[in-house]
């Protein structure tokens, strides 16, 4: 085969592809995942570090870990966190990235024989896909729960700095893994319509890389606000 042939068998390869490489032989939808989630790290530190700075200094309560007196009714409230709700939930969080791994393995294999029944599960795109944005629609529901009984006893986003600084980070958080259920939507929505391919793996690689993501921003603030007091 001919370097011409070649060249053009390669560009007809893109073309199938629908995307366009660097360089360096990477996809730029690649390496535009990975320049946003560095933007988004900044984000997340940011919102972090201002927890941190603002942790301890509430002159009034509701307190993450301590009881608190409400001096204007005698009110004795207790520790606003409840770290086995959100244990349960952060778990939830964490398996439904095991869920995106399969989903993604789903498509790359998905021309391979399926004899098992075990094999079957493990090649449907359709079930890991919904499987995980079921996990993540299950962790916001948690979320939203905390947020109500926050509410309801008394501590909001206005309360006291622990309220306005949890509430944001927290609250920033939960939008972004909004946004990670609404693309698996999307990715569920392709499946149903005409089935997700191998050629389509870098579509669902770069969701994956953005719910990981997701995840791993939870891991870094679950102990940081839950768990040190």
């Amino acid at each position: 085969m001919s370097a011409t042939t070649v060249s053009a068998s390669h560009g007809d390869g893109h073309a199938h592809a629908g995307g366009h490489h660097t360089s360096l032989g990477l996809d730029n939808r690649k390496i535009a995942i990975w320049a946003f989630i560095g933007s988004e790290c900044m984000l997340f530190a940011s919102l972090i570090s201002t927890y941190l700075i603002y942790k301890g200094r509430s002159p009034q309560g509701p307190f993450p870990h301590e009881p608190w007196t409400n001096p204007a009714t005698g009110e004795v409230m207790k520790p606003i966190l409840d770290i086995p709700v959100t244990s349960a939930s952060t778990f939830v969080l964490l398996m439904s990235s095991v869920a995106m791994v399969m989903a993604l393995n789903a498509v790359q294999t998905k021309h391979e024989p399926k004899v098992s029944t075990w094999d079957k599960i493990k090649g449907s795109s359709k079930l890991w896909l919904w499987m995980t944005a079921g996990l993540g629609t299950v962790f916001l529901g948690f979320q939203a729960y905390e947020f109500t009984s926050f509410i309801n006893e008394g501590l909001t986003i206005r309360t006291n700095l622990f309220g306005s600084s949890f509430f944001t980070l927290t609250g920033f958080h939960g939008a972004h893994v909004t946004v990670g259920v609404l693309w698996l939507f999307t990715l569920l929505a392709i499946d149903y319509k005409r089935g997700l391919q191998p050629k389509d793996a870098l579509l669902v690689d770069i969701a994956a890389l953005y719910w990981h993501f997701v995840d791993v921003v939870w891991i870094v603030i679950f102990p940081l606000i839950y768990l040190i007091k």
